[in-house]
């Protein structure tokens, strides 16, 4: 891909697969990117190896795969830090991931000091059906 024309969004999902490649050997199917405000969050789908998807279908085993990959993202997450900066020009303040382990789905969020909550919706929302005046709720 030519870099100039690439957007901003699919060089970040680029640089996080190769990040879960390079620290799994294991690509994900996909990876998608979304940036609201200050918050960035990456969702790489289909993330888990088949001995994870297997060994997540017990209670225990699930909670074996989510801890290994929150412990391998902290230990490993300055170099994706440091992707997210050169490709945005933006530093991350805080970083954290989480994963589905009945979907195989692992979520990288990027914040500024602020609560995520990460919702995967079983498909896409049409945006017509989803923008409006109303969206951001201050209190």
């Amino acid at each position: 891909m030519d870099e100039l024309r690439t957007t901003m969004a699919a060089r970040v999902a680029q640089a996080a697969s190769d990040f879960q490649l390079r620290r799994t050997g294991h690509p994900p199917k996909a990876v998608t990117v979304v940036l609201s405000g200050e918050t960035l969050v990456i969702t790489l789908h289909g993330a888990l190896t088949p001995a994870e998807r297997a060994l997540a279908l017990s209670p225990g085993g699930a909670a074996r795969v989510q801890d290994y990959h929150r412990q391998l993202f902290a230990s490993s997450a300055d170099e994706i830090r440091q992707e997210i900066k050169r490709i945005t020009g933006v530093d991350v303040r805080e970083a954290a991931a989480e994963v589905e382990t009945s979907t195989g789905a692992v979520v990288h969020a990027f914040t500024s000091g602020t609560m995520v909550q990460v919702f995967l919706l079983s498909q896409g929302v049409p945006a017509e059906f989803w923008e409006s005046d109303g969206a951001k709720v201050q209190s």
